[in-house]
């Protein structure tokens, strides 16, 4: 299981849909409660944004890999979700 990380901010509505997302998939769904979703605001934390090759919020990384980029939806975040319970092998 790897960690998601998303890259926001506080004013984008899109985020804020995704955030909502976040929390009703990881309710509907038990297998990925033991997902850990970092939250990176690109304004309050700009250093730690900086490590990321983005153009648009929200954008989701699963560990080091960008799996999707822009305006979402919560089928997207589904996805991301699945990403992160893949194994590597």
């Amino acid at each position: 299981m790897k960690n998601i990380i998303v890259l926001i901010t506080d004013w984008c509505p899109h985020c804020k849909r995704a955030i909502d997302w976040i929390d009703e998939v990881k309710q509907e769904n038990p297998k990925y409660k033991d997902i850990k979703v970092e939250i990176i605001d690109e304004e309050k934390t700009p250093a730690i944004a900086k490590q990321y090759d983005y153009y648009y919020v929200p954008t989701y990384y699963v560990e080091k890999r960008k799996i999707f980029e822009g305006g979402t939806t919560k089928d997207i975040v589904r996805k991301v979700f699945e990403e992160a319970i893949k194994t590597d092998i």
